[in-house]
């Protein structure tokens, strides 16, 4: 299972929210090029990446402290937040990121997503399905759609996505521990690569995840809270790839 540690930005900063509520922010540090920094020396193989300001906005906010940790690792990046065009999608890759995360933009206009890996390619291209009470939320979270998780993500695999990350926003910063049900019964039913993303609050988390055969895990505020090391649990679970 590949880990994926989380840097979400606001204002230039590394922040947390809980449950995507802008108003309930916590910031961890001025400077989140060295929280990059800091997972690649600890063996992360993977960076998650939030423009938190971004995807409120709908456009990129936070570019030069993207740009900056991408200049300070040497491994790969993924970022979401804002991207709603073709021509946001050439911007960030421009940046040196890997993969591109389309959140609110993959609701409203499927024919956009289509469009995205035809031009750039499905391993370049990642959803991200953010559910509430079991429907898709776009807009930052603050606003709900008709759509359920797994339509969803069905409706995206027909569309030649590889990769999604799944996140239960009840679950997100609390350190109550992921979905895990409904992340597998994502993985199960569309034979996807989903992430699961909100709610980590340690290594036995992470187990259950494993042991459910889910392929990847987002975690953030348990980092940061020291309850999970992120060295220690790259080499439970990666080495297990």
């Amino acid at each position: 299972m590949k880990l994926y540690p989380a840097i979400d930005m606001k204002d230039g900063k590394c922040v947390r929210l809980k449950q995507g509520e802008f108003k309930d922010i916590t910031v961890y540090c001025d400077e989140p090029w060295k929280v990059a920094r800091y997972f690649e020396e600890n063996g992360a193989s993977f960076i998650h990446l939030v423009d938190l300001d971004g995807a409120l906005k709908g456009h990129s906010v936070n570019e030069e402290s993207i740009k900056r940790i991408v200049s300070e690792v040497n491994i790969p990046c993924e970022l979401g937040g804002g991207i709603r065009t073709v021509r946001d999608i050439e911007r960030v890759l421009s940046y040196g990121i890997n993969r591109v995360i389309i959140g609110t933009k993959a609701v409203s206009s499927p024919e956009f997503v289509r469009e995205a890996v035809e031009k750039f390619g499905s391993e370049k291209i990642v959803i991200g399905v953010d559910a509430k009470d079991g429907f898709v939320a776009v807009e930052g979270w603050e606003q709900l759609s008709d759509k359920t998780a797994l339509s969803m993500c069905l409706t995206m695999k027909e569309l030649g996505v590889k990769h999604i990350v799944y996140t239960d926003i009840s679950k997100d910063g609390m350190l109550a521990g992921p979905n895990v049900a409904m992340t597998k019964k994502l993985t199960d039913e569309t034979g996807l690569d989903i992430i699961a993303s909100g709610g980590v609050s340690g290594a036995e988390d992470l187990r259950s995840l494993a042991a459910a055969g889910i392929k990847g895990a987002i975690i953030g505020k348990a980092i940061y809270e020291n309850r999970i090391n992120i060295r220690d649990a790259v080499r439970e679970f990666e080495n297990q790839c």
